[in-house]
């Protein structure tokens, strides 16, 4: 399971390039407090729990549970 603080997303898009399902995309329909569109999970239930998008996250935004 996938848990993206919505906060501290900038919305970089670095998780999006590497998780190997493509369960997570930026949602372009609301903005965080900094103004910033971010990332959100499509799909936890698809989620293999590989932690690439918490290891690529420039803002530790992204927790990773099993």
């Amino acid at each position: 399971m996938i848990t993206i603080d919505f906060e501290r997303c900038k919305g970089c898009r670095l998780c999006t390039e590497v998780c190997p399902k493509k369960i997570i995309s930026v949602d372009y329909e609301k903005h965080n407090l900094k103004g910033y569109y971010t990332a959100v999970c499509t799909d936890n239930e698809q989620c293999i729990s590989c932690s690439m998008c918490a290891v690529m996250c420039p803002d530790y935004a992204i927790t990773v549970e099993r």
